[in-house]
């Protein structure tokens, strides 16, 4: 693979400790925390984006941030803001792609230089089934049916969450690279139950790149872990040509 070898997946001795960086490849630097630390700060550019927010809003925001300047600093860039884009995307430093998530009780930040990818998307879920009537806004039919081999092969997984975390990732890697929003029925994931890992096509037109290359779907990683769903995407610079 262009991007580099994927780490092997593994587990702690409690299997509670967040396994993100593990679905990432090695060009990939991670920092996730599980909880909101004390004295984390915002530069003042920041402060802005989260004046008239929810204390809790604020609270996951803040660590994102944290997580996001240590994951920079480990690909040695310099301490800075990490502002937000028309959607809410990061603004990443030049020559960065990444993508930061956040969920109850932890949040995480991952990024690569653009020389190894393309583009890179997280997201991390409780673990639990959707609330009543999200899954079936957010799937058609044709992804429905394979989660009941999913459900077959491991009846404990929630599976819908799985699935609707893979499109999370799927549109945090695409929105950046592309502009172009990404609705939830504009890519049908398929999941595959033993190897822990999915696929992701898109119903509307690929982007092109530099050297011709067209971005017409995506493949990542999902774990399961310490309550926690996990899932994260990778392009690397080798898509399929035109």
């Amino acid at each position: 693979m262009a991007y580099g070898p994927l780490r092997p997946v593994r587990r702690s001795g409690d299997g509670r400790r967040p396994v993100i960086e593990d679905l990432l490849s090695a060009v990939v630097e991670v920092s996730e925390s599980r909880g909101d630390p004390p004295g984390s700060e915002l530069f003042p550019e920041e402060e802005l984006l989260v004046a008239h927010v929810v204390e809790q809003r604020r609270r996951e925001f803040t660590t994102g941030r944290r997580c996001a300047r240590q994951a920079l600093a480990r690909l040695g860039q310099p301490r800075v803001p990490v502002l937000a884009g028309p959607r809410g995307e990061p603004l990443w430093p030049a020559g960065v792609v990444g993508a930061i998530s956040h969920c109850a009780g932890y949040r995480a930040a991952a990024v690569a230089r653009r020389t190894d990818l393309l583009a890179l998307g997280i997201d991390a879920e409780p673990e639990g089934p959707l609330p009543e009537g999200v899954f079936d806004a957010v799937t058609v039919p044709s992804e429905r049916a394979p989660l009941e081999d999913c459900r077959r092969v491991a009846p404990g997984v929630c599976w819908d969450r799985v699935l609707f975390s893979a499109k999370e990732s799927v549109y945090k890697a695409w929105f950046p690279l592309t502009g172009r929003p990404l609705d939830f029925l504009d890519a049908l994931v398929r999941l595959d139950p033993v190897r822990g890992v999915f696929s992701a096509a898109l119903t509307v037109p690929g982007h092109r790149v530099d050297g011709g290359a067209v971005v017409s779907g995506f493949t990542g990683r999902w774990a399961v872990v310490g309550g926690l769903v996990l899932t994260a995407v990778m392009v690397p610079h080798s898509v399929n040509p035109a």
